[in-house]
Formats: C-alpha cells, structure tokens, sequence
C-alpha cells in the first residue's frame, strides 16, 4: 500500500484533499491482458466508485514463446498507467494500492519494467503471489457468495493465469470470509490459451475441444480440493466467475445492446445456458464475433478461450448454477485498503482513551 504518486520529480503529496471531503483510496490491477483502476470512497460496508478505467494492453503477448514483454507490449501498458496515474493524481488519492500478476511473474523483464514503470509516473507496483491473488478475487466476490450453498468455486480467468478457490460455506457465518479449502493457480488464461490454440479462418468444435482438454488436464491433477467433491456432485454447490471472458458470454447471453455491467455482475445462469452461449459463438466468424456489442474486437480473438475455460472447469468441478462477477481483485485491493485504515483508527481512538494527553490527536 503505497501514498497516491506525484509525477517525477514532483514532491510527495501526504494528505488527502479538504477534511469535508471523503477520503478517496485506488486499486489498480496490472494483468496480462489488461490494465484496471478503480478509484473509490468509502459507504458503509462497501463503497461508492467514483471512477474507473480499463484497457486492454496486452501485456503478456508473446511472452509464452519468448520468455520476455515485448516493446510493444510495454509501451502500450506505460500509456494505460500514465492514463492511471494521472487519474489517480486528479482525484487526490489517499492510499492506493497496485498490483501486476502473471505477466511480469514470468517475464525475466518484468520486474525492470515495473522498475521503468514507477520511474516515469511514480507508481509502485507489487508483483503478487497466485495465493494473494487467488484470495483478493474471493474477497472481491464475497457478495455474490449464495451462503445457503454448501461450497463455491471461484473462478478467475486471467490472461496469463486463472486461478480457482473453493470455498466451504457450510456452517461458515452469514458475513465476513468463510474459510477457503484450497486455491490452485493454472498457468493458462485467455491470452495464453490462444496464442497456443490460434483459430484461424474459423472456429471448429474440435479445436475448441482441444483446447477444453488442455484445461482440464491442469485442473484434474490437483486433488486438495477432493474433500468436496461430494458436495458439487450433489449439487449442493455453485459456481463464481469472474473475468471479461465471462462477463461477455453473460452479455451474449442476455441480448444486451452494450455491455451493461449493471445488468450483468450478480446475475445467475445456468450450466446449460453457458453451453448455449458458447455453442452461439463458436457458430459466429472472427468479424462477427468482434460485432457482437458486448464482445468487440479486442476481445474477438480471446472470448472462446475464456469460454473454453469456464467449460473445462463446468466438467470437472459440475455445477448447476454460475454466478456472473464484474468484479474481482480490485474491490479486494479497495475492502482491504479500506478495512485497514478503519482498524488503525479504532486502535488510535483506543489509545486516545486510554491517554489523555493525546486527545484531540489527527485521526
């Protein structure tokens, strides 16, 4: 968790705006497909957005096969981030807290492009662990969690990487995080699901099938989930998505006109209506893919490999029911920033009491 950042060379800002202003705190999610802010203040048991910004940068292109992000790639990450930065800036950020995950885990370059990166805007990105990253996406997701189930699976396709958390609900309280049975990190998201498995002139349900294979032959090998098998195959349990790629099949699935995240994140659908809108695309070509509103084309290309991966997931870990999240490791990042300035207050206001002298003290 670092201070908002100052452009280079300018000095360090250490307070927020005027104190009748509300605090506003920063998540900012470098993957390897794209680049997400989400500036936001604090309401209650959650908060209220006040901006948000998404690109896709691609960072990760090519980096299966060369080890290394690409100039390319760098530079059209450095051009979301100064975008981020400068939002950030404006916005008069308190704390702000920015990640990057697979991508720069596996380059050999990508901590001396993060070291590039704060240089020119002053932002300090952490490369995290799939661990940490697996528990942001669950604590992002916690009020989509249906706490009459049994178990979730949470499901978080990246470009680089999809990460998969069970969650056991039984007897857990009705509020706060229920304990997580165990997580597991794929080295395969949508952008390297592609790149190995390319189209070409169209899609055919053999190579679409290939690719689901591949998928579940990462996913079958882990077996410290194995506890609660009896649970998804009763059906006792459900399943949690979050990622582009499946957000645009809930779109498609819906018949939105544009992409409406207010009709989308939250909204349940069923196994067989997940099959239904995989089997519409891969019916679709390329450009018509990229014409579908809740698709375009820079996602044209990645949608089936997002698909291909909610479908591996659907065969080994069977579910009824999906839930549909636009939302993830940034509301992690920001209830996590939030809840632990809330916690250094409570203990000042303690200390307060305790010693008078120190009454009246900055909160």
């Amino acid at each position: 968790m670092t201070e908002a950042p100052s452009a280079p060379g300018a000095p360090v800002r250490d307070r927020a705006g005027p104190m009748n202003e509300p605090a506003c705190y920063a998540a900012l999610d470098l993957g390897t497909n794209n680049c997400r802010l989400l500036i936001a203040t604090p309401a209650g048991a959650g908060f209220r957005v006040v901006e948000a910004y998404s690109r896709i940068v691609r960072l990760g292109e090519g980096l299966t096969q060369s080890g290394r992000l690409s100039e390319a790639a760098m530079d059209r990450a450095l051009a979301a981030l100064k975008v981020s930065a400068e939002k950030v800036r404006r916005r008069k950020v308190l704390r702000l807290r920015a990640i990057a995950t697979q991508a720069c885990r596996m380059a050999e370059n990508g901590q001396a492009f993060l070291d590039r990166v704060e240089e020119e805007t002053g932002l300090n990105l952490q490369i995290i662990s799939p661990q940490e990253e697996a528990r942001l996406s669950v604590a992002g997701c916690l009020n989509l969690l249906d706490r009459t189930a049994d178990a979730a699976l949470v499901v978080d396709v990246g470009g680089g990487s999809t990460e998969l958390s069970w969650v056991d609900l039984k007897g857990a309280p009705p509020t706060g995080t229920p304990p997580l049975r165990a997580w597991l990190s794929v080295p395969i998201g949508v952008v390297t699901l592609a790149e190995r498995f390319p189209e070409g002139e169209s899609a055919t349900e053999g190579w679409f099938r290939a690719m689901v294979d591949t998928v579940k032959s990462e996913i079958a090998a882990f077996p410290r989930a194995d506890g609660l098998r009896e649970v998804f195959d009763a059906d006792r349990a459900h399943l949690i998505g979050t990622s582009g790629a499946i957000t645009s099949l809930a779109g498609l699935h819906l018949n939105l006109p544009r992409y409406d995240r207010n009709q989308v994140d939250g909204i349940w659908m069923t196994r067989a209506q997940c099959d239904a809108a995989a089997g519409r695309l891969l019916a679709l070509g390329p450009k018509e893919r990229a014409d579908q509103p809740c698709i375009g084309p820079d996602r044209a290309d990645l949608v089936l490999a997002g698909a291909a991966i909610l479908q591996a997931v659907q065969e080994l870990w069977p579910c009824s029911r999906v839930r549909v999240a636009d939302r993830g490791l940034r509301e992690g990042i920001l209830l996590s920033l939030m809840a632990e300035r809330q916690g250094r207050r409570r203990r000042r206001r303690r200390g307060a009491r305790r010693d008078p002298q120190v009454q009246g003290a900055a909160a």
